[in-house]
Formats: structure tokens, sequence, C-alpha cells
């Protein structure tokens, strides 16, 4: 009487592991970003900090971003031009308006794709999401600034931001 239940049984084990893998690829569903695989992108911008998925910001805020790497964020990020052009040619084709569009639609919920910021902190939908993140931890020597994703999602520079 077993024989009848073994295909059953090993059907749902299989079920079950294809789940607990596949489930790493779906986790967060709104928390992936599919993240940045163009060699030159990944060293120049790697070099300094985590390297942010393009799907993170719409394709105005990385044309923004680049035309002013001399003041990127207090700090000279300056690249020659072929450089900056192959790098900016990536953000902009994979930016939440353009092919990174399948990741990022909660996050550029409410957000003008024209004026967007050029913080991923400053996206509404990161502000609600790290709202109860004392401002304390924002200071600790391990997280030092809002924009160190990796100092608490683990998984960021593989596209993963669930906590």
């Amino acid at each position: 009487m077993n024989i009848p239940f073994r295909p059953l049984a090993l059907g749902l084990l299989f079920l079950g592991f294809s789940a607990l893998v596949l489930s790493r690829a779906q986790a967060g569903g709104g928390h992936f970003y599919a993240p940045v695989t163009d060699p030159v992108v990944k060293e120049e911008c790697g070099s300094c900090h985590l390297v942010y998925a393009p799907s993170m910001l719409p394709a105005s805020s990385w044309t923004r971003m680049m035309g002013d790497l001399k003041n990127h964020f207090g700090s000279d990020a300056s690249v020659d031009p072929d450089t900056a052009r192959k790098i900016s040619a990536y953000l902009t084709a994979n930016a939440a308006d353009q092919a990174g569009r399948r990741y990022s639609g909660k996050l550029m919920r409410g957000v003008s794709m024209v004026n967007a910021p050029l913080r991923i902190t400053e996206l509404p939908k990161w502000v609600r999401e790290h709202r109860e993140v004392a401002a304390s931890e924002w200071k600790k020597p391990a997280v030092r600034s809002k924009a160190n994703c990796a100092a608490c999602h683990v998984d960021a520079e593989r596209g993963y931001y669930e906590d």
C-alpha cells in the first residue's frame, strides 16, 4: 500500500526543494534589483562604494549624476570621457524607466521620472522602509551612512535588499 504514495511523496519533496531554491530568486518581491553586470561600471563605481543597481533610479537621475562627476556627493569621481559615456549608457539603458522597470515598479511609485532625486535614500519608498531606523544606527562605525546598504542588507551586492 505504500507504493502509490511514494510518487506523491517524491513529488512533494521535489516541490518543497524547488520552492526553497527558487524562493531566493523571488525573495522580497519588490526588494530585488538586478545587480550591475557591466565590468567597467563595476570597476569604476565599485572602487568607492557599493555598485547600485541602475533600476533604483530613473535615467534622468543617472544622466544628471554622470554629468557632474566632479561633484559626486562630495567627491571627485571624474573618469575619462569614453569611460563616462560607457557608464552612462549602461546606467540609463537599465534605469528604472527603461529595461530596469521590471524591478523598480514599487520603488519608483510617486517619483517624477523627469525630476527624480539623485540619492536613492531620498526616494519615498526608501524613506518609508527606513523610517523606523534610529538616527543613532546611521552613525555607527559599521554603517556610517544611509548609502551603505551592505551594512544591513548582506546580499545588497547581489541585488537583494530584504531584511
